[in-house]
């Protein structure tokens, strides 16, 4: 059943949409740094296999989390389209911008020291090496001219 027409029961809504999670740039930037403090205390752990004295055994061994935009917005449970409309805003996009540059960081940081893969984070940083794979060979015509000794 469709509404009647004319009606403007929408007009008395108190609000549109859900509320901002995030009134001020301060709360936003707590919150990020709460995702640091986060990662860093929860490495990842791989189990690799230790031989000592002749006897062997599964050790557990941390690993360096890296730091994500997904895994940020995991965290503060939201979307990231939500994490692109704060970069938009004003008053946010210093916060924004400090937190990618802290992530991108990290990573960068994290693959030269080879405590994360560097092949990944060149990929997922946009610094791999690009090259041109398509057969395609440049000719260009070279013009040979014959000089004759005067004599």
């Amino acid at each position: 059943m469709a509404a009647p027409e004319g009606n403007r029961f929408w007009e008395a809504r108190a609000s549109h949409g859900r509320p901002a999670l995030y009134e001020t740039p301060d709360e936003l930037w707590s919150d990020c740094v709460e995702y640091f403090e986060w990662v860093e205390a929860n490495p990842l752990k791989a189990t690799e296999p230790v031989k000592y004295a002749g006897e062997g055994r599964l050790m557990e061994l941390p690993k360096m989390r890296a730091m994500t935009i997904v895994g940020l917005c995991n965290f503060l449970q939201i979307g990231t389209s939500t994490w692109a409309d704060y970069k938009k805003k004003q008053d946010f996009s210093d916060i924004t911008t400090r937190v990618e540059g802290i992530i991108f960081q990290q990573k960068f940081e994290g693959a030269s020291a080879d405590l994360l893969n560097p092949n990944i984070i060149a990929r997922e940083l946009g610094l791999a090496d690009k090259q041109d794979h398509t057969g395609k060979i440049e000719v260009t015509k070279i013009e040979r001219r014959i000089v004759k000794p005067d004599g």
